[in-house]
């Protein structure tokens, strides 16, 4: 059975940076499309980027130019650098996989307990 785990989370100021990363099978890391998605209190829970193979990367309009995902095979992990944080990035973040590179949730089929990110003003 697949397991994702995401570490990384915590309490930034605006305009810092976070690391979250998602530690997963090395086959799952390998072979598929690794995801994360954002839900804040009160939302939907919506994409922000994905990635499969290692170069083939999507991200959501909301956090181009600021955010970076990336894999490390040899660790078996899937990074979200995000720098520039905003207030409004505020949320729990899920690591997610799937046999498509997506932005829609309903193709991801295995996901993450979730990490708080946390941006003060």
């Amino acid at each position: 059975q697949v397991q994702l785990r995401e570490t990384g989370g915590g309490l930034v100021q605006a305009g810092g940076s976070l690391r979250l990363s998602c530690a997963g099978s090395e086959y799952t890391v390998g072979s598929y499309a690794m995801g994360w998605f954002r839900q804040a209190p009160g939302k939907e829970r919506e994409f922000v980027a994905a990635i499969i193979w290692l170069s083939n990367m999507i991200y959501a309009d909301s956090v181009k130019g600021r955010f970076t995902i990336s894999k490390n095979h040899a660790e078996k992990t899937v990074t979200l650098t995000m720098n520039s944080l905003k207030t409004e990035d505020t949320a729990v973040y899920y690591c997610a996989t799937g046999a498509r590179i997506s932005t829609y949730a309903k193709d991801y089929n295995t996901w993450g307990q979730g990490t708080q990110v946390t941006v003060s003003s």
